[in-house]
């Protein structure tokens, strides 16, 4: 089933061509989190179909059930708490299950999985998969199994995924790991460890697989992969990111070209003249403010002013004119005031973002703000002034939208609308949402679409 070529493991390229194998031992995942906990699901998948195992899409006919975890927020982790729940039940009728938390939670919660879980067999920290073999034979004996030691080095390149998305039309390439910048509310450095490039060489290659199996879209994906860089050993020139960019568009010409995420203080204008110059490189981009003020993010440690954001935006729109804006927005972070929220509101209506992922602060024990800040705004107060981002950002999505009515779009074919078998749906360049008549279009098509109606979420057309 699977082959080394060039000292890349090959597997089966998707996860649908492995089937469920009774002589095999069958491995169940479950993915909470980022685009990066996806990508971990599928290099692990790849390392044990290697050695040996089967894939389960029950978790009830498993032999192993891994539920890849995410620590950004409380709530990501309370989730899976409560799956645990529901693996304790289902082990019940199947003694013999082993059940495993793997990436950022059993990074953070080792002990507590440890000593709290008893239906937790294994805990095992996202640069320890390649060891997940030898930890399940250990478990297997009834001993916890826990490996969560970082790595400076390990960024799993000789390791070819098994692509886990349904529809074999968009996947994820992961270009680097770690992160090197330690805003004071976030885990991932300490979850993560320090950022590590791959040779573009891989990537290039991982690209060419996709585009035999039959991919269209491909992500390239980094806590910040603005920060990506590669130098190789014998040589002076240094790969930057706008440099890998440009490999990978010249290189699958007729292939969608998107990345996520990007840092305002490090998004340099060498992007974006890329990005302007590749038409297959799609034209998005998702730039998090988390707060309008100054002040804030001086605090949250981000590297940027309120001032320097707006100029990034500025460059996006003069060199990369009807390229859509998303965002990431906290609100109600340490010491606050109504003041610096309404810079925040002030600077979402100047943006205009298309749309954007909106939270409350969520204090992560163990960063910068848990140790040295105060998490004084009152619970209440954060729900109002989340309430009044997310409707702040309604309106501007709707008007986002609105503005698409009688344009015609590209859309990339992704599947069925959930509210109708009758119509598809896909993305443009620009990644808005159109649903649409299927008539006789299947995924992985690219369709012209006239808009003619539209959401706040959704862009609603006809094929021209």
């Amino acid at each position: 089933m699977m082959k080394v070529t060039n000292n890349i493991i090959s597997p089966a390229g998707h996860i649908s061509d492995l089937l469920p194998d009774q002589n095999k031992p069958r491995v169940y995942i479950e993915t909470y989190g980022c685009q990066m906990n996806v990508a971990d699901s599928e290099i692990v998948l790849s390392i044990l179909v290697e050695n040996g195992y089967s894939v389960s899409h029950d978790p009830k006919q498993a032999d192993i059930i891994l539920i890849n975890t995410c620590s950004i927020r409380q709530k990501a982790e309370q989730k899976v708490f409560k799956r645990l729940d529901v693996f304790s039940r289902i082990r019940k009728n199947n003694p013999g299950i082993l059940v495993g938390v793997i990436g950022c939670m059993a990074e953070r919660h080792k002990e507590q999985l440890v000593n709290n879980f008893q239906v937790v067999d294994l805990v095992i920290g996202p640069d320890a998969y390649r060891k997940l073999p030898d930890l399940i034979k250990e478990a297997g004996t009834g001993q916890k199994a826990v490996n969560v030691l970082l790595s400076h080095e390990e960024t799993y390149a000789d390791i070819s995924p098994v692509r886990m998305d349904k529809n074999r039309v968009s996947a994820f390439i992961s270009i680097m790991r770690g992160c090197n910048n330690m805003c004071t509310y976030c885990v991932v450095p300490y979850t993560r460890g320090r950022e590590r490039s791959l040779d573009p060489k891989i990537i290039l290659r991982e690209v060419d697989n996709l585009t035999r199996l039959g991919y269209k879209e491909v992500t390239l994906i980094g806590q910040n992969v603005d920060s990506y860089r590669w130098k190789p050993k014998e040589k002076d020139i240094e790969i930057s990111f706008s440099g890998l960019l440009e490999k990978v568009a010249e290189a699958v010409p007729e292939m969608r070209i998107r990345f996520s995420t990007s840092h305002p203080k490090d998004l340099p204008d060498k992007v974006l003249s890329v990005m302007s110059r590749y038409n297959n490189i799609c034209k998005h981009i998702h730039l998090p403010l988390q707060s309008g003020s100054s002040r804030i993010l001086g605090l949250m440690y981000r590297g940027y002013t309120r001032e320097w954001y707006i100029e990034r935006i500025k460059a996006i729109k003069k060199t990369l004119p009807g390229c859509s804006i998303s965002t990431d927005i906290i609100t109600g972070f340490c010491s606050e005031t109504e003041e610096e929220h309404k810079e925040t509101l002030s600077l979402m209506e100047w943006a205009g973002f298309d749309f954007a992922y909106m939270f409350k602060y969520s204090e992560r024990p163990g960063t910068k703000a848990a140790k040295k800040l105060n998490d004084d705004v009152p619970e209440e107060v954060k729900s109002r002034r989340l309430t009044e981002i997310i409707e702040l950002q309604n309106k501007l999505s709707q008007r986002a939208k609105t503005k698409d009515i009688n344009r015609v779009y590209e859309v990339l074919v992704e599947g069925i609308s959930k509210k109708s078998e009758n119509d598809l749906f896909g993305r443009t360049s620009q990644n808005k949402v159109v649903v649409f008549p299927g008539k006789n279009y299947k995924p992985g098509d690219i369709v012209k679409v006239r808009i003619n109606d539209c959401t706040s979420a959704t862009l609603l057309g006809e094929p021209v």
